[in-house]
């Protein structure tokens, strides 16, 4: 899978770590056990197109928004993760 670094230009998955989708707000520190729980366990597995933080790791080592089809790892769009 090629990722279009857009400081780097197209390069192999391999050079890249993922965290996977990007997180859900943390709750705030007093919030009810249940929404801990939720933050912490409770997880969205798409099927399809979703947004994933990776990082250039063997690169620029910039954080990415990689828009990608979870079905098929067709890459629809990535931008830097700070603007």
């Amino acid at each position: 899978m090629l990722i279009p670094c857009p400081f780097c230009g197209p390069r192999g998955s391999a050079e890249f770590s993922t965290v996977g989708s990007k997180p859900p707000p943390r709750p705030v520190p007093d919030a009810p056990p249940e929404a801990w729980h939720d933050y912490v366990n409770i997880r969205d597995n798409p099927a399809g197109v979703h947004e994933e933080l990776w990082q250039h790791v063997h690169g620029c080592r910039q954080w990415l928004v990689v828009t990608r089809d979870t079905r098929s790892h067709a890459i629809a769009a990535v931008k830097a993760a700070r603007p």
